[in-house]
């Protein structure tokens, strides 16, 4: 299976082993993965901030960049997300994978070789909730499920803590961190509250950006707890 690695800005400039975990577990099962080096940014920000007109140039690079491919897996959902519901190609747009989707949905992984002894909380990013359906909500009556979870579930030793209330937002909300900065700060210092009061050692998540976030605030806080993305537990030996 030939995979084209989409590595989005901000993990190439901040989380860079995001991405090398990520490379290196679509590796271990088995897929043949390329990473284009010509890729950039996939026109978000833009978008997300009202200029959705400005963001061609990044529309057309990325269809140079991963046209052709089987399938683009991604460890970002928001940037996932915009892919799949603003990239002028369709045939972009019904190719492109969160990498937790893809593992589950496409490869249908059922076994790890990943250990990782520790206790960590699941946070579920809003988008990945509710447009990339990774898991349920609580505001639907729908049987419970988190792709997320039945993952982690596969790694040795781990024991997952979900906080009191399990999809609530972390604050983030890319440009909405910088204009309502007060609230989303409150809403972070809540969500990791939630987190503290089950003793957990690291915060892990499917997407980097909540996970900044919540990195920013408990630094300040002087913690000791860790984030981590996902793909570097599955990937962990």
């Amino acid at each position: 299976m030939r995979v084209a690695l989409f590595v989005p800005c901000y993990i190439d400039q901040f989380y860079p082993q995001v991405a090398v975990a990520s490379l290196e577990l679509l590796e271990k099962l088995g897929c043949e993965v390329v990473v284009p080096k010509d890729q950039t940014c996939c026109g978000q920000p833009m978008a997300n901030s009202g200029f959705a007109s400005s963001t061609g140039g990044c529309d057309a690079n990325f269809t140079t960049n991963f046209d052709g491919f089987d399938y683009i897996v991604g460890p970002s959902g928001s940037c996932v997300l915009h892919l799949k519901e603003h990239h002028p190609s369709q045939k972009i747009r019904s190719s492109v994978y969160e990498i937790c989707e893809f593992l589950t949905d496409i490869l249908k992984v059922n076994s790890l070789t990943a250990k990782f002894p520790h206790r960590v909380g699941l946070h579920q990013s809003c988008h990945g909730q509710r447009f990339l359906r990774l898991s349920s909500m609580s505001e639907r009556n729908e049987k419970p499920f988190s792709k997320l979870q039945d993952l982690l579930g596969l790694v040795q030793g781990i024991e997952v803590l979900l906080p009191k209330r399990e999809d609530e937002c972390c604050g983030f909300g890319g440009t909405f961190c910088v204009s309502e900065e007060a609230v989303s700060v409150k809403m972070g210092q809540d969500r990791i509250r939630e987190h503290d009061v089950n003793a957990v050692e690291y915060i892990i998540g499917a997407d980097t950006s909540c996970l900044m976030h919540m990195e920013g605030i408990l630094r300040r806080q002087g913690s000791k707890v860790q984030v981590k993305h996902i793909v570097e537990i599955l990937n962990y030996d």
